[in-house]
């Protein structure tokens, strides 16, 4: 019995357990109220269905929500990744427009390449800001969040831009392999990081630096070339995620891309394990985080919750699964509701007579 009952506490303490059960629960409410939402097709030879729709559209916030996680371990934040998304699809959306054949590889590539150039730049810059001028990491992203969102609007001029390249639209909306392209490069991203930081020290070097940067110098790492590295990794997952959301609606806005992304991708990474406090992250938590996050908004869609309410529902969701996720919330639960033995009444004075005169 005792065996069974460590198994099962061993079970229900993994911190991937009540993430996954709280997704599993959404994927249920979603298949009660519409019982074809867990259908999948092949169509031409690509499948389809909400499911599918759920992974291709998590997909850019899987990629933001990698590269933020790696920041956190760090011990630091990253508020700009709304307006790098922005900066990056704009860029690219800005250089495909200007082609005479929006449809060339190579240009669409070209301008690709120039985007993401430019993201690399902009993570350099808040790595610059927080490792080596040593501003805190809060403030130094939040002014990128603030001056990065004018630039794109800066390169947009204010306007949507509007393109019509199919290898750029591929990028959002194509499929390989029977799946969406998008789901593919988050998949090929994830295994990426999954290699670097997990089969080499890079992984523990990261975390070593989030538990405690001056112990770590004195032990010999780097830890301001650390502290740089990550950043330019979340600007760099943050572009490949601008140019999915623009590559979506074949079109850029330097407004309303990414907007908000930032606090969506820190729920994702909180909800999957990693503390806020620095120290060790996990990838395959995030990923769990970020599938949550797009349940959440799927379902809020398609149960015709009103717009008005739809943030409310969201933040009462990530509310309830990081309490249940937190050890001593659930303890201090299992604490009152456990029953108490009744405590014994000594006997009265006339009783212990009765029983005298009973013998």
């Amino acid at each position: 019995m005792s065996t069974g009952k460590s198994r099962l506490a061993a079970v229900t303490g993994h911190r991937l357990f009540w993430p996954v059960v709280v997704l599993v629960v959404l994927l249920a409410a979603n298949a009660a109220y519409r019982p074809s939402f867990l259908a999948v097709e092949v169509k031409n030879g690509h499948l389809y269905g909400s499911l599918i729709d759920i992974l291709r559209l998590s997909a850019p916030l899987v990629l933001v929500a990698l590269g933020m996680s790696l920041v956190i371990a760090t011990g630091g934040i990253d508020l700009s990744v709304g307006s790098v998304v922005a900066v990056s699809g704009a860029v690219a959306c800005l250089h495909i427009s200007e082609r005479p054949d929006q449809n060339n590889v190579a240009g669409v590539l070209t301008a690709l390449a120039v985007a993401f150039g430019i993201a690399l730049l902009l993570g350099a810059w808040n790595g610059v800001l927080v490792s080596v001028i040593g501003i805190q990491p809060i403030i130094a992203t939040l002014i990128l969040m603030v001056a990065g969102r004018g630039l794109a609007q800066l390169v947009t001029s204010g306007q949507i831009i509007t393109i019509n390249s199919g290898p750029y639209r591929t990028i959002g909306v194509g499929h390989l392999l029977t799946l969406p392209f998008a789901i593919i490069v988050a998949l090929a991203v994830t295994v990426a990081l999954a290699v670097l930081t997990r089969r080499t020290a890079l992984g523990m070097i990261i975390e070593a630096v989030g538990g405690n940067a001056e112990a770590s110098r004195l032990a010999g790492i780097r830890s301001r070339r650390i502290i740089f590295l990550v950043y330019v990794v979340s600007a760099a997952c943050a572009a490949v995620a601008g140019f999915m959301m623009t590559a979506n609606v074949s079109s850029a806005d330097g407004n309303a891309a990414g907007l908000w992304v930032e606090l969506d991708a820190i729920l994702a990474v909180v909800i999957g394990g990693t503390s806020l406090a620095g120290g060790r992250f996990f990838l395959s938590g995030t990923i769990v985080g970020a599938l949550i996050i797009q349940t959440l908004t799927t379902s809020v869609y398609a149960m015709n919750i009103s717009p008005q309410t739809a943030l409310l529902f969201k933040a009462v969701v990530v509310i309830v699964v990081c309490l249940i996720q937190a050890p001593a919330f659930r303890a201090r639960i299992r604490t009152r509701f456990r029953r108490r033995p009744a405590t014994p009444v000594a006997p009265t004075v006339v009783e212990k007579q009765k029983e005298q005169v009973a013998a």
